[in-house]
């Protein structure tokens, strides 16, 4: 009790905070280059056994992989519970397009090769590429959407209302800005997957690999850059006013919050975090020239450097906030007023102390066993034993 009285409420907040970026880049870089390999499948295998050998770079790694989108989701309803029924109740049927393609890309894996017959592999190639490319798009949306604010509010009982109808509709979500943010996480994770088909596969695959995620990679850079100046000039920000306790008890109504002219203020208050944009913008660049030049370990380091700049981005140039409301700013929800309670987030912190270096240390584990390339020697020789 002692160390939970050393950390404060608002210590364990800001922890908190991290510790779902680092959960949600953690899913970008491990489960980010299923989904890229998933929507480059039909462009980088034009014949049964290429399609193969990409499946198979995923295939040993790919459930586990899927563990951080688990842990992302859980650390959400734990620690930020008003976070998780806003977004689910506003994005829900967004979520459940999500959910659905997950639900489908096991079924694709487990049953495409069941049957010899090009038609019915073909059908699951196509499954394979919904579950990777959908997601990877509607993630970049959900972003976008919440960078410009989401129409709801709270009742003074603290019941979640949405203005209009929007949210029943999908076709709410997709704006021009939220749009150009799913084609930089589309691109940005094509781009990933290039780079780990290009150090997992060789021949054929790896040479479309190279070329589609070099092509993917300038979109994503173009898109970023384009969607960083439109932040900066064409979307406002949110700001907390007046006197606050942030280590206050959690209340959606507990700050009042104003709209500012751009969310490039946070650039001002906080200089530092200009490396988040710089790391996203070079990462890109610099995955794009090992694409080209044939490298591949720092290719794919350099892609996870990319991932690691574009969402950190978003969160440091957000911070406090985590969803801001753009019908009523002062029922935006933030670092300081919907999180857990303090000793909820002590103790989920001490069992993540505990079991975040064991599935980190099992992961490295898994990645050097299964170290080494995919080839077409592999998959014929094992046909009836690999994806």
């Amino acid at each position: 009790m002692i160390l939970h009285e050393l950390l404060s409420y608002e210590t364990l907040r800001v922890i908190w905070w991290g510790l779902l970026g680092v959960l949600l880049i953690g899913f970008a870089l491990t489960d980010g280059f299923d989904m890229g390999v998933g929507a480059l499948l039909p462009f980088v295998g034009k014949t049964d056994v290429e399609r193969r050998v990409a499946i198979n770079t995923v295939g040993p790694v790919w459930e586990g992989n899927q563990v951080w989108f688990i842990l992302g989701g859980g650390a959400i309803f734990a620690a930020w519970p008003p976070l998780y029924a806003v977004s689910f109740s506003g994005f829900y049927l967004a979520m459940f397009v999500i959910l659905a393609a997950f639900i489908l890309r096991p079924v694709a894996f487990k049953y495409r090769s069941k049957r010899d017959d090009p038609r019915w592999r073909m059908a699951w190639d196509w499954a394979l590429f919904a579950s990777g490319a959908i997601p990877a798009l509607l993630f970049g949306v959900a972003v976008g959407n919440v960078i410009q604010g989401v129409p709801f509010h709270f009742t003074e009982d603290l019941h979640t209302i949405y203005e209009g109808v929007w949210y029943i509709k999908f076709i709410g979500l997709l704006d021009p800005f939220s749009i150009l943010a799913g084609v930089v996480s589309l691109a940005m994770l094509v781009m990933h997957g290039g780079a780990w088909l290009t150090l997992k596969a060789e021949g054929a695959v790896q040479a479309r690999a190279r070329a589609i995620g070099s092509v993917a990679a300038l979109i994503a850079v173009g898109a970023y850059a384009v969607a960083g100046i439109w932040m900066a000039f064409g979307i406002e920000g949110y700001r907390i006013v007046g006197d606050y306790v942030t280590g206050g008890p959690s209340n959606p109504l507990h700050f009042e919050v104003e709209k500012t002219a751009t969310w490039f203020t946070a650039y001002s208050d906080r200089p530092w975090i200009v490396i988040a944009p710089v790391m996203g913008l070079l990462g890109g660049v610099l995955t794009f020239l090992g694409l080209r030049a044939g490298r591949e370990v720092s290719t794919l380091l350099f892609s996870k450097m990319a991932i690691l700049g574009v969402i950190s981005s978003v969160g440091l140039t957000m911070f406090p906030f985590i969803m801001p409301s753009s019908s009523d700013p002062g029922s935006s929800l933030t670092v300081w007023n919907s999180s857990s309670s303090h000793l909820t987030l002590f103790i989920m912190l001490v069992v993540t102390a505990i079991f975040m270096p064991l599935i980190l240390m099992y992961t490295a584990w898994v990645y050097k066993v299964l170290w080494g390339k995919v080839t077409e020697a592999d998959v014929t020789d094992n046909s009836h034993s690999v994806y």
